[in-house]
């Protein structure tokens, strides 16, 4: 039986209409009206009527960036959507026929991970997206940990630097501010700025008149000391942030997504060596394994989906 997922994201929504075993089977992608939240609910409907139509459909999930209840019914806060304890299901369910459910979009796409993806061989995973913040999803013995509220997995907001940088959040120190894409930009600027192994990044600076992502991951390419040295601070922060996780949850493997984990093994090196100079008991304590995603960006959707057929069939996910 097919589900369908929907992922909104800041700028654009995501549709599909998923197999039971992970398999995109028709897609739909839409700017997001980010300043209208009826117009999003009306763009929902109108994507998940047009993959439904003539398909058997069990359920519908939708992903959103946000606190989600642990009923998966309603958005406490959608800093992207601007949405304050939103009865965002009530409001699908209301045009919609169909069983319907709401999800964290990091949690959706950790799920699609390892029920589909790197994590599919784990019971116990812990997921990490590294993007222009951090978001996480905690699966402990093949079930997703949502907490008592519905708004565990926030990794993101792990505090690693008593007193550090400001974060959006309205704490200090946390590890979005050490370890997300916006971090390993920051770094880069600095070590521009200090000349050295910064020189091509600081000419390709005034060039551009700023550094961007993109620039970044081609002078990670080409190998430019300074865009490395930038990639392993952030690696460093993100292994010394992974072994404290492990202290809490001891997972078997640490999945990375996000745009930053195309860097692959430049990423993952530095991770496992900080995680393993940081573990508690190391030498006793069984190493997991550090891998990037596989589905990239169809986790949301895939996840999505499949926690809503899960929801609809009453099985634990």
């Amino acid at each position: 039986m097919h589900s369908i997922g929907i992922d909104i994201g800041g700028t654009k929504i995501a549709g599909a209409l998923v197999s039971d075993d992970g398999a995109i089977l028709a897609e739909r992608r839409e700017p997001t009206p980010a300043g209208d939240p009826s117009a999003i609910t009306d763009l929902v409907v109108r994507m998940i009527e047009e993959l439904r139509d003539g398909q058997e459909v069990i359920a519908a999930g939708v992903a959103a960036a946000g606190f989600i209840d642990a009923a998966q019914s309603t958005v406490y806060y959608a800093p992207n959507i601007n949405w304050r304890n939103e009865p965002f299901r009530d409001r699908l369910r209301e045009r919609l026929d169909l069983d319907i459910t709401i999800d964290n979009d990091a949690n959706a796409a950790g799920w699609a991970e390892f029920r589909f993806g790197a994590g599919r061989e784990a019971h116990d995973m812990t997921m990490l997206t590294i993007g222009t913040g951090v978001g996480g999803a905690i699966v402990v013995g093949d079930r997703l940990l949502r907490g008592g509220f519905g708004t565990a997995g926030e990794l993101g907001h792990l505090r690693v630097v008593p007193d550090g940088l400001p974060c959006g959040c309205g704490a200090r120190g946390c590890i979005e501010q050490y370890g997300s894409g916006r971090a390993l930009l920051r770094m880069a600027n600095e070590i521009a700025d200090a000349g050295g192994i910064g020189l091509q990044l600081a000419q390709a600076r005034e060039r551009a008149g700023g550094l961007t992502g993109d620039i970044l991951a081609d002078f990670l390419r080409e190998g430019d000391a300074g865009a490395l040295h930038a990639l392993r601070q952030l690696g460093t922060w993100l292994g010394q942030a992974c072994a404290s996780l492990s202290a809490v949850l001891d997972p078997e493997i640490f999945v990375f997504g996000g745009g930053v984990s195309v860097a692959g093994d430049l990423l993952i090196d530095p991770v496992r060596e900080a995680y393993l100079a940081n573990l508690p008991a190391r030498g006793y304590h069984p190493e997991p394994r550090f891998v990037v995603a596989e589905l990239v960006n169809d986790a949301g959707v895939v996840g999505a989906a499949d926690l809503a057929r899960i929801h609809a069939l009453g099985v634990s996910g």
